[in-house]
């Protein structure tokens, strides 16, 4: 006999208002790092490399946790886990707020990571309680106000560090985020969790979650540092037998964390080639400007404290948060193909532009403008198309796959744009030299450049 079918309860404006600004103030606690990074290295005595290991860190413990949130969101109710994981969160930023060295500053930003899970927890009660046009409207909302809390992480993190001190850049979003959670506590109704006579694939999701560790953490070795070759042949070894560890447990498993069937649709595994591509070159700008900004007047660099840095990067922000909001309205009309191609022209061509013209400030601040652009609708367009190619019960774990490609992107532009930085430095003086900084315009734009062959090659898939 089947289980009865229980109707959805339809979730109204006030709770996708609470979703929404839940997640402003996760892009809020995740934001505030970038324009404060020159000043987290000075104040905590560390290189480049190590600096960008502060963002960084939290995108790791993000590309960790969001398959295992998907997952046991769709396995016992997106709300449930949500409440649960974000007290993790606030405890993390709490941490971060209190760390008296920069391994305890790691510590806490590792612990924050995982607000990368709410997202596809998010998504989870979007979609099982609103019809798929609406659904896609709340996800892109949803989207926009995480990207919008980076601009508030950005306009407001100089402001408080300079009132109070960086410490409280972490302690005020994690303050907010407890107040926020409570809200949606109180608001959003009980998703059901979809019944299973089997238990939770474990051990496929502490192999993924290990591979995905260690190919993080050996990144950052690789770019910063650096690695001898026995060394690197080592790390690449252990990589591959955990990923062929984890295809034999999920091909054995009776109920799979990731159906590899499912990974195998050209809809999930060309977003996800896609996805990591677009944010790459994004993640490189992301990193490049700050640390252009701050370096002191010798030619090339600007000077600027935390605050003016924030005011630069601003209008970037706000680029980014509106586009996240209509990247899907947007592919759903001009079709995803023609939105792939156009972002990855404008941001080959800003980068083209930067690579002649960084002379002044605003020249960086409005290059920021179009790079966003692009990125955020490419990449919304691509998990909003995500969403609704895959079966309900399989949403948190699609879309999840898609936010830790485009966080593990990120990271691995802006540990591409360190390693640059670092290789490029000028010993007379320790600061990154004018040609390291066109050498990393130039690597975005190449990277950008890649994501035409990808939309070339997989243009059937695309289309469908």
């Amino acid at each position: 006999m089947s289980a009865p079918v229980v109707s959805p309860v339809r979730i109204g404006r006030l709770s996708i208002g609470a979703l929404g600004f839940l997640a402003l103030s996760l892009g809020t606690l995740q934001s505030v790092v970038e324009p404060a990074l020159p000043l987290l290295q000075s104040e905590l005595g560390v290189s480049r490399g190590e600096g960008a290991l502060i963002g960084n860190a939290l995108l790791v413990a993000g590309a960790v946790v969001a398959p295992v949130a998907g997952t046991l969101g769709d396995r016992y109710g997106g709300k449930r886990v949500l409440v649960r994981l974000m007290a993790l969160v606030a405890a993390g930023g709490l941490l971060a707020a209190l760390a008296p060295n920069f391994p305890v500053l790691l510590l806490g930003q590792v612990v924050q990571g995982l607000m990368v899970g709410a997202l596809p927890l998010s998504f989870i009660l979007v979609r099982k309680n609103l019809p798929p046009r609406e659904s896609r409207l709340a996800i892109g909302l949803v989207m926009a106000l995480f990207t919008g809390g980076g601009m508030v992480g950005t306009l407001f993190a100089g402001p408080i560090e300079e009132a109070l001190s960086w410490r409280w850049m972490f302690a005020l979003p994690t303050i907010v985020i407890i107040a926020m959670t409570s809200v949606v506590t109180r608001l959003l109704p009980h998703d059901p969790p979809i019944p299973s006579a089997t238990r939770i694939d474990w051990p496929g999701a502490l192999l993924l979650s290990g591979t995905l560790l260690v190919f993080m953490l050996g990144l950052v070795r690789v770019t910063g540092a650096g690695l001898p070759p026995f060394a690197i042949g080592a790390l690449v070894t252990v990589l591959a037998v955990l990923v062929a560890g984890w295809v034999a447990v999920e091909r054995r498993a009776v109920s799979p964390m990731v159906d590899l069937r499912m990974l195998a649709k050209p809809a999930l595994w060309h977003s996800c080639v896609l996805t990591f591509v677009i944010v790459t070159s994004f993640g490189m700008v992301g990193f490049l400007l700050p640390q252009m900004f701050a370096i002191p007047g010798a030619g090339h660099g600007f000077g600027l404290d935390t605050t003016d840095i924030g005011l630069f990067l601003l209008p970037g922000a706000v680029a980014g948060a509106a586009s996240d909001a209509v990247g899907g309205v947007v592919a759903r009309r001009l079709g995803l193909r023609a939105v792939l191609v156009v972002g990855a022209v404008v941001t080959v061509t800003t980068m083209i532009v930067l690579v002649s013209l960084h002379t002044a400030a605003w020249q960086l601040a409005l290059a920021k403008v179009p790079a966003a652009i692009a990125a955020g609708v490419a990449a919304t367009a691509l998990l909003t198309r995500t969403a609704d190619a895959v079966e309900s019960g399989d949403i948190g774990i699609a879309t999840s796959l898609l936010v830790v490609t485009r966080v593990i992107g990120v990271a691995v532009g802006a540990q591409i744009a360190a390693a640059i930085l670092d290789s490029g430095t000028d010993p007379a003086t320790g600061l990154p030299s004018e040609s390291a900084f066109v050498t990393g315009f130039a690597v975005a734009g190449l990277v950008a450049a890649l994501s035409l062959l990808v939309v070339r090659s997989t243009k059937k898939g695309i289309q469908a």
